[in-house]
């Protein structure tokens, strides 16, 4: 058993990329109409990646908060998430080459946007599939990111109830009348949409790096600005996960929920504001669907409900101490989270007609892949953004910095994925 302040943050996560591990594998060995008929009445899938929204946006700020340099948490960032991000679309490509997996439509019928979405992460959001499926949801982390960034260095960062309540009204009220593809409803859309995106989040990137407080401001706008994208485009084709323009929207109100935790937490919120905004983004995930078309009242209502609970409950056991195991799982959830489905691949290619079997190699190829990937990838990488952000504080100077009082000891660095500290 292991105790500490953010343990329960790594045995939440290590449980969540569990479930959604366990959702993919779920046709395979319990076949494929168990498989729907369960998920008629409890999407486990959305409940897992739900719980992944709201320890990012919990751990976001702190993150941010910690050294107050946007240049420290976008280094952090980047050599902490595309390492493996890049390590989980090469072995999708070395399966796809192999026969063993079958890239998605949308890599043949809009190529262009769909490198473009690659680039940024921002795929889902330009209604492109990604290598491997998990990826879709870091389009939203990264709209995520951006947001707070901008909110950081414009010093609103502490408008988290403003931002979880306020797109959760704004579905509640035009959700049907949220366009679902502005910007990348077309073919031509999604192709200009995914260059100026590149353009965009690497200006935005490059801003906070030089360090210089006048870029910083501009890439923050830029950054509030992305909020546009899952609240107006947030179903530019069938291919997009959300299913409408509302539903992408609520995924970035459940992360500042996420933040809304935090801040009331340390007495930077009062309580009672931080309940009446959690329960607003709770109920409307909970009916948004059935308000769309009249559909999935009882299964969203759970999974919002499950969701909170189980927040809840970790966050109420914080101070005890947590299985060794899970804290581990919480350490290597990146890796579980993107390589269980190159892994899942290789099982069905060679024992898809022994369901017991392709279980327990499933369970353990996927805990001793991500075992490697963490220690022989995820760690040089962030080793790598260590060395990198020495060279720019040589080359540019330190960083301009935002003054803010630190509630925290610890640096949980790496949104919903890997709580372990770093220096970066």
């Amino acid at each position: 058993m292991i105790r500490s302040r953010l343990t329960w943050l790594d045995a939440l996560r290590g449980y969540a990329a569990v479930v959604v591990a366990l959702f993919h594998l779920s046709p395979t060995v319990i076949g494929r109409e168990r498989h729907l008929a369960m998920h008629e009445h409890f999407d486990f899938g959305r409940y897992g990646v739900l719980l992944f929204f709201v320890v990012s946006g919990y751990v976001i700020p702190m993150s941010l908060e910690r050294h107050g340099s946007l240049r420290r948490f976008w280094v952090g960032r980047l050599f902490r998430i595309y390492p493996a991000y890049l390590l989980a679309g090469g072995v999708s490509l070395i399966l796809v080459f192999a026969g063993w997996q079958r890239l998605e439509p949308t890599f043949y019928k809009d190529t262009v946007a769909t490198v473009l979405g690659h680039v940024t992460m921002l795929s889902d959001l330009l209604g492109m599939r990604t290598l491997t499926r998990p990826m879709w949801t870091l389009s939203y982390e990264m709209i995520f990111y951006l947001i707070v960034a901008g909110l950081f260095v414009w010093r609103r960062h502490r408008d988290s109830a403003w931002w979880a309540a306020g797109l959760a009204l704004i579905v509640l009220v035009a959700g049907r009348a949220l366009p679902p593809g502005l910007f990348a409803g077309t073919f031509d859309g999604r192709r200009i949409t995914g260059a100026v995106l590149v353009v965009l989040v690497l200006g935005c990137v490059a801003a906070y790096l030089s360090g210089r407080r006048g870029p910083a401001l501009v890439a923050g706008v830029v950054g509030l600005g992305m909020v546009l994208l899952p609240l107006l485009n947030g179903q530019p084709t069938w291919y997009a996960t959300p299913k409408s323009s509302s539903n992408a929207t609520l995924m970035l109100a459940v992360m500042f929920c996420g933040t809304v935790i935090y801040r009331a937490q340390h007495g930077q919120l009062d309580r009672r504001v931080a309940a009446a905004v959690l329960t607003l983004v709770t109920v409307v995930q909970g009916i948004n669907q059935w308000l769309l078309d009249g559909t999935q009242l009882l299964r969203n209502c759970l999974v919002a409900g499950a969701v909170a609970g189980s927040f809840a409950i970790a966050f109420l056991l914080r101070n005890r101490a947590f299985p060794a195991f899970l804290s581990w799982l919480g350490l290597v959830s990146f890796s579980v989270y993107l390589l269980h489905m190159p892994v899942l691949a290789v099982a069905q290619h060679f024992l898809r007609d022994h369901p017991f079997q392709l279980f327990a190699a499933f369970v353990v190829g996927t805990l001793v892949v991500s075992w490697a990937a963490y220690h022989l990838v995820e760690r040089p990488g962030q080793e790598l953004g260590r060395r990198v952000e020495s060279y720019l504080e040589g080359r540019f100077g330190p960083a301009t910095r935002v003054s803010i009082a630190n509630t925290e000891g610890g640096t949980p660095s790496t949104g919903s994925f890997g709580l372990q500290r770093e220096s970066v």
